[in-house]
C-alpha cells in the first residue's frame, strides 16, 4: 500500500467519526460502511460509561470528534510531509496501551500502520471496546488491513518492538521485560498551568477545560498550577464554577469527598468550591478532583524548574509566559504531530 492509500483510509474513518456528536448522530450519504457500522457505533456510544464508568458519553464523543477533526486531509498531508516513508521493512509492533481516557492508543495505532507495519495490540481492560470496533471499520472499507492488525488478550509473542505506556511503576517492568528489543516506554506524566494573575475571566474558562476534560484522568489535563506569590484564587474559583456540573457523575463526587477527606484529616490547608479542592504542594500530580498549587517569585525559577523536570511534564500552559507553552483550552486538543513525552513516534518506527 503507498502512503496515500493509507492516508485515504484514515481519511475516510475521519469523514465516519464526523457523523457522532453529542448533540446529534447524523449520517452522512457520503459515509462507506455506514449500513453496517452506523448503529452500531452508536451504541456502542450509548454503552461505553457501562463498559468504563469514567467514559460517559460526553467524554466519548469529546475523544471522536478530536479524532474527526484530526483525520483530514489537510491534516494528514502537513504531517506526514514531515517523513520519508521509502525503503520501509515491515515489522511487527507490539502496542500495550493505557485505558485512562477514551481512544488514548489511537495515535499509536494509527502511526504503526500509517508507517507500514503491522499491529500487535493488547488493550487496557479499561477500554476494550472502542479501539476494536474502529479496526473492524478500517478492515471493513480496506480489507488488505486485516492481515496487518491482531488484537490479543493474552502475552505478547513474536513481534520486533514494542511502544507500552503504564505507570512509572508498569514501566520498570516494561523496560525490564522489553530490553532486548526497540522500545517506546511510557510513564506518568502531568500537565502544568503558569498564571500571573493577569489571566482574562475567558483564559480561565478555558483552562477548566485543560482541568476537567475526561474528569482530569488524562496526562494532558492541567494538575499544578505556577501562580505569583499573593494570587487571589478568587477570579479562578470563579472561572471554574463553569465546571460546577462536574460532580454530579457517581464517581468523580466519590472522589472528591474521599480526597477531600483525606487532606483534611492529614490537617493540609484547603481552598474549596464544592466540586474542586486546591491544594499548595511541591509535586505535580494531584489526586482526582484536586489540583495542587506553587508559588513563585520569578518566572525565571519556573522556567528552570519546568526544564529540570521535563521528564514529568507533558504539556505547559500560559499567556506566552513560558517558551513552548500552549494556550488555554487546548491540551486536549493535540495535532497529529504533537507525540506524548515528545518523543516521535513516526521517526521511532522509521528506523526501528
Amino acid at each position: 500500500m503507498t502512503i496515500e492509500s493509507k492516508k485515504n483510509i484514515f481519511v475516510k474513518l475521519g469523514r465516519f467519526l464526523s457523523q457522532f456528536s453529542e448533540a446529534e448522530n447524523k449520517q452522512r450519504e457520503d459515509v462507506e460502511g455506514n449500513a453496517i457500522f452506523f448503529d452500531s457505533f452508536a451504541n456502542l456510544i450509548t454503552l461505553s460509561q457501562s463498559h468504563n464508568g469514567w467514559y460517559t458519553p460526553e467524554q466519548v464523543h469529546y475523544a471522536i470528534n478530536s479524532w474527526a477533526e484530526a483525520l483530514t486531509d489537510e491534516n494528514l498531508d502537513k504531517w506526514l510531509s514531515m517523513y520519508s516513508f521509502d525503503n520501509v521493512k515491515s515489522k511487527r509492533i507490539a502496542l500495550i496501551l493505557a485505558g485512562n481516557i477514551p481512544l488514548v492508543g489511537f495515535h499509536d495505532f494509527l502511526c504503526v500502520l500509517i508507517t507500514g507495519h503491522d499491529v500487535l495490540v493488547k488493550t487496557s481492560s479499561n477500554d476494550q471496546h472502542l479501539l476494536p470496533f474502529l479496526a473492524k471499520y478500517l478492515i471493513h472499507i480496506a480489507p488488505e488491513l486485516e492481515s496487518k492488525i491482531t488484537f490479543t488478550e493474552g502475552k505478547l509473542e513474536n513481534f520486533d518492538a514494542v511502544i507500552a505506556t503504564g505507570s512509572n511503576n508498569t514501566a520498570r517492568y516494561f523496560e525490564y521485560y522489553f530490553k532486548d528489543k526497540p522500545s517506546i516506554i511510557r510513564k506518568n506524566r502531568n500537565s502544568v498551568a503558569v498564571l500571573n494573575g493577569e489571566e482574562t475571566k475567558e483564559q480561565l474558562i478555558a483552562l477548566g477545560e485543560d482541568i476537567f476534560r475526561y474528569f482530569g484522568l488524562g496526562c494532558r489535563n492541567v494538575s499544578k498550577l505556577s501562580v505569583p506569590k499573593g494570587y487571589s484564587f478568587n477570579a479562578f474559583f470563579e472561572a471554574m464554577f463553569e465546571y460546577q456540573d462536574v460532580i454530579q457523575y457517581e464517581k468523580y463526587a466519590n472522589n472528591y469527598d474521599y480526597n477531600k477527606a483525606v487532606f483534611l484529616m492529614s490537617n493540609f490547608q484547603l481552598l474549596d468550591n464544592g466540586f474542586l479542592t486546591i491544594k499548595e504542594d511541591y509535586s505535580y500530580a494531584s489526586p482526582i478532583s484536586s489540583v495542587f498549587y506553587e508559588y513563585y517569585e520569578n518566572l525565571s525559577d519556573v522556567e528552570k524548574r519546568l526544564l529540570t523536570d521535563t521528564d514529568q511534564i507533558q504539556c505547559i500552559v500560559s499567556n506566552n509566559l513560558i517558551q513552548n507553552s500552549i494556550a488555554f483550552g487546548e491540551t486536549q486538543k493535540p495535532k497529529l504531530w504533537d507525540y506524548a513525552d515528545n518523543i516521535d513516534t513516526i521517526s521511532f518506527l522509521l528506523i526501528t
